[in-house]
């Protein structure tokens, strides 16, 4: 039976962080076009009330995996870069960075848009999150604009992370790809060196 790599090692990601990556990635991707849907309902679909209520409560469960991703990211041995360019490999933690940043942001400026109205989250309906500012439609209204704002940059960089993890599948042919789809199968002398 094979073991079951749960964390990383400096030539592979584990099982944890794999999983983390690609669920936060279909939850984002997801919300982003439900966000898109339901800003278009009228009153009497359905999904007028039910779109923004999961909408929300995915928001929330979003913070909670970001700030365990963080943890466990930061707590983990980082696999080595796959013989890339030192100024690569320094534009791609850059890249990641500000991914973090931008679902952070992304995030806080939903907050501000639900509680807006004074009103606190009500998270699946398993608890309600307060709000801790006083109601204000200004705030809502502006909040809103740089969620939109922030929602159509961040897919954009996430088209530009698919672009760049097939360019260095299919034109460098190294196991960047690879290794965040299974674990513990890339080892040291599997990684190919470019010039």
């Amino acid at each position: 039976m094979n073991k079951i790599y749960w964390k990383n090692s400096l030539h592979h990601y584990g099982w944890m962080s794999i999983v983390l990556h690609w669920f936060m990635a279909v939850v984002i991707i997801g919300m982003y076009f439900l966000g898109d849907y339901m800003v278009e309902l009228d009153y009497y679909d359905p999904w007028y009330h039910k779109g923004p209520a999961l909408h929300k409560s995915m928001g929330i469960l979003l913070v909670a995996l970001l700030i365990f991703r963080s943890i466990w990211t930061y707590s983990q041995t980082q696999p080595e870069p796959l013989g890339g360019k030192d100024g690569l490999n320094k534009f791609a933690k850059a890249a990641h960075a500000s991914l973090y940043l931008l679902i952070l942001l992304l995030l806080i400026s939903g907050y501000l848009i639900s509680t807006a109205k004074g009103q606190g989250i009500n998270v699946f309906d398993w608890f309600e999150l307060p709000a801790i500012l006083p109601d204000s439609a200004d705030r809502g209204e502006q909040s809103g604009k740089i969620h939109a704002i922030l929602g159509t940059v961040l897919i954009f960089m996430i088209a530009l992370h698919t672009v760049a993890a097939l360019v260095h599948h299919f034109i460098f042919k190294d196991h960047t790809l690879k290794r965040m789809l299974w674990a513990n199968n890339v080892t040291s002398n599997q990684q190919p060196k470019r010039n």
